[in-house]
């Protein structure tokens, strides 16, 4: 009986503990995406990488002080304009 407990414990905690790994994840998947991005962009406009790699700063500050929701916030929003600037360019 104490086993089974024990068991149903561990797996209680672990899947608790699952969306803040899944959320630290997401985070370093984003910030590689923009590295990933930046990298293949080619030539954007200067005051746009620097507000961008402004944002990575703040998200990488973000990351290591543990708050992983701010780094998720501002790597999508990061993500959603470089995706935006990619389509304008393109199409132009």
């Amino acid at each position: 009986m104490k086993g089974t407990a024990l068991c149903a414990a561990f797996a209680a905690a672990t899947l608790l503990a699952s969306p803040v790994f899944a959320a630290e994840d997401l985070c370093a998947t984003n910030l590689q995406k923009i590295n990933d991005q930046m990298v293949t962009a080619g030539a954007t406009s200067e005051g746009l990488d620097d507000a961008l790699t402004q944002q990575v700063e703040n998200a990488k500050k973000a990351q290591d002080a543990g708050n992983t929701e701010e780094c998720i916030a501002i790597t999508s929003k990061v993500l959603l304009r470089l995706d935006k600037t990619e389509k304008g360019s393109s199409g132009a």
